[in-house]
């Protein structure tokens, strides 16, 4: 695999630092030409790989088709990892495909109306909805032979995995999927009102504040509602605890419900526990028109209000020595086997202590690149090989586990009912 990584953020360098460990003699790893807007910021990655000549740093403006197509050239690159925020994410898939080669991608675009219906038909409260960018270009995808699997990371992308494990292996008809994301991390001694972006700004903007989305077959099909819907409380294993949970718009209930559906699937939501603190200010951003990625003009500058507040807030590579706790991210499973009702979470708990000693990456961003780090092994390795455009749940979930199992990527199966 020659690979080009677009966006040498924390979740880019979490990547690279894996694939390295998985394949440090080369064989199905060959190259890695790390890209970023800030060239300084790609070399600074390629700094922590310890020599290795395989990884090479470059400038590259992921809003050009043309800038992107001609580095996937100069450096006969096979594979482009799409690791930059999501309203790059169109034009990347776009030059993976002009140039013929394949692509993997951490998430997907989506564009919500101005004054969405909300309700029944996710096409009527998003001009473009997550994922339908990539899979109407399935065919075209396909026709040409080149692979692009999209959503890679944790969630979506190992959850997705987690899925397709219990459709086929615990279950005789799997009706519900329910993604959980939450944990236990704090920063001792922080200000009772200090905010935590846990992850990439850019994509917390979008997808927390973005009308929510849950599939079920019976009221319809795709329901939106408004931000932080559906609380409930849900107690987490590992010693993680009670978290409260809200609806976010996510990849998962998209995908599972386009793969999955086979195996008996008529429920899927995804949840996220949100710090009371952050919820606050982004209600207040949006509010006051700073999660708009339309120039407004202050005095003789033209700015983009998003891109301000994503230079402005706490950046989450600089806060993982300060935390504590771990991150737990899962799916529960609802389902029938043996004409039994069964529930099952299944989850990937990661520790922040742990995370920041092995990888130097905290614990949010280092579980979502180990996970993407593995599907790409699979990858490379020609496991995972069919033209057309895919999320991990489409792909036979074995290969995937026993690669976690071999790593040390740690998961557990909680028999709930």
């Amino acid at each position: 695999m020659r690979m080009m990584l677009v966006g040498a953020g924390a979740v880019g360098e979490s990547i690279v630092k894996v694939m390295q460990w998985r394949d440090p003699k080369g064989e199905w790893l060959e190259y890695v030409l790390v890209c970023d807007y800030d060239k300084d910021r790609a070399q600074e990655v390629v700094d922590k790989l310890h020599g290795d000549t395989r990884f090479e740093a470059e400038k590259v403006n992921a809003t050009d088709r043309e800038d992107m197509k001609n580095l996937i050239k100069a450096h006969k690159i096979d594979f482009v990892m799409d690791a930059a925020p999501p309203f790059a994410s169109n034009m990347i898939f776009d030059a993976a495909f002009a140039t013929g080669v394949n692509y993997g991608s951490m998430g997907t675009w989506s564009v919500p109306m101005d004054e969405p219906k909300l309700g029944l038909g996710i096409e009527n409260s998003y001009t473009e909805p997550m994922t339908k960018y990539n899979f109407d270009r399935h065919e075209a995808w396909k026709k040409q032979g080149n692979m692009a699997v999209i959503c890679m990371g944790i969630d979506p992308g190992v959850v997705n995995v987690f899925a397709k494990y219990a459709a086929t292996h615990l279950f005789d008809e799997m009706t519900e999927a329910h993604v959980k994301d939450g944990g236990n991390l704090t920063v001792p001694g922080a200000d009772p009102d200090d905010i935590m972006f846990g992850f990439n700004v850019w994509t917390v903007l979008d997808e927390v504040m973005n009308p929510n989305v849950e599939y079920d077959e019976e009221k319809g099909g795709f329901l939106v509602e408004k931000a932080f819907a559906g609380q409930e409380v849900f107690d987490m294993p590992d010693g993680v605890g009670a978290n409260t949970l809200v609806k976010v718009e996510h990849e998962e209930v998209v995908t599972m419900a386009r793969f999955l559906k086979q195996y008996g699937l008529k429920k899927a939501t995804f949840k996220i526990s949100l710090d009371e603190n952050l919820i606050t200010a982004l209600k207040v951003l949006d509010k006051l028109g700073l999660r708009s990625i339309h120039p407004v003009q202050v005095g003789n500058v033209s700015v983009i209000p998003r891109d301000v507040v994503a230079a402005c807030a706490p950046q989450p590579k600089d806060i993982g020595n300060e935390m504590v706790g771990k991150m737990l991210v899962g799916v529960h499973c609802i389902g029938k086997k043996d004409g039994q009702d069964k529930e099952y979470f299944l989850y990937q708990p990661f520790d922040n202590q742990e995370s920041m000693k092995r990888w130097g990456n905290q614990a949010v961003t280092a579980q979502t690149g180990f996970g993407a780090a593995l599907a790409l092994e699979l990858i490379g390795k020609g496991i995972w090989k069919e033209a057309g455009v895919y999320s991990p749940e489409y792909f036979d979930p074995e290969p995937y586990i026993r690669l976690m199992d071999e790593s040390g990527y740690e998961y557990k199966i909680q028999e709930l009912k």
